[in-house]
Order: C-alpha cells, then structure tokens, then sequence
C-alpha cells in the first residue's frame, strides 16, 4: 500500500514523502543515507506521521498538499489537532 509519511530530521525540521515499500525499510533507508536529498545531511530522522492509502496517485497528491503546508499546520497534522487545522486553513496559512 502507498504511505504519505512525515519524518521529523535531526535539526528538527520536517520532511514529508512518499513509498510504496514498508515504511520501516523507508526510514532505514533515510537514516542510512541511501536516499540523496534533503535528509541526507540530516539524520538521524524519526517518523513522526503515516497516512495509508489505496491509490498512489492519491498519496501522491496528499504528499504535494502537505509540503506546501506551514509548519505550524504540518505539527498540527502529526499531533491530530483537527481543529487547529481548520483553524490554520481559515486563516488562509499554509
């Protein structure tokens, strides 16, 4: 199944990505630095949010949603804070 997932990085900020694979491989992968990019230079990292779906193409389009999101929405999202979220969305903040 495809996973939306975000890891937190060893400075703290927030990566947010997609696989197909079993999530455990996937942070194995990051965290061995086998993945070049934006975690490379900042492991370790922890996951902190997994969201399963049916269809790539959906997780696909969750992934790109929630990397435009600030990261006061994106904490929101990992703690399960719906209301914040909406509020977050109203106020037109990414």
């Amino acid at each position: 199944m495809p996973y939306v997932y975000i890891v937190k990085c060893s400075d703290g900020s927030y990566y947010t990505g997609t696989t197909q694979r079993s999530l455990e491989s996937r942070i194995k992968e990051h965290n061995s630095g086998l993945i070049n990019g934006y975690t490379k230079s900042r492991r370790p990292v922890d996951l902190v949010y997994h969201q399963e779906f049916q269809h790539l193409t959906d997780a696909i389009a969750m992934e790109r949603r929630v990397k435009g999101w600030s990261r006061r929405k994106k904490a929101a999202l990992i703690a399960g804070d719906f209301e914040a979220l909406k509020r977050l969305a109203k106020r037109g903040s990414n």
